[in-house]
């Protein structure tokens, strides 16, 4: 991602309820779409420890069941 462009999951598809990235001054935004003032910014290799982690089921106990 070299852009400041926003990207959705595809696993997202018409939501508007999703979590939106882009890469942005050399740092990486994440944000809720419906929520656009929230934004988490962290570095790219902390994305990436916490990719990995979410991989690993790592934070599954957080996903409450509807």
């Amino acid at each position: 991602m070299t852009s400041s462009a926003r990207q959705k999951s595809s696993f997202s598809e018409a939501a508007s309820n999703c979590v939106e990235v882009r890469a942005f001054e050399g740092a990486v935004e994440l944000r809720e779409s419906d929520e656009g003032e929230v934004i988490v910014r962290t570095t790219r290799p902390g994305l990436a420890d916490f990719l990995q982690g979410a991989k690993a089921e790592e934070f599954d106990h957080l996903i409450t069941t509807p």
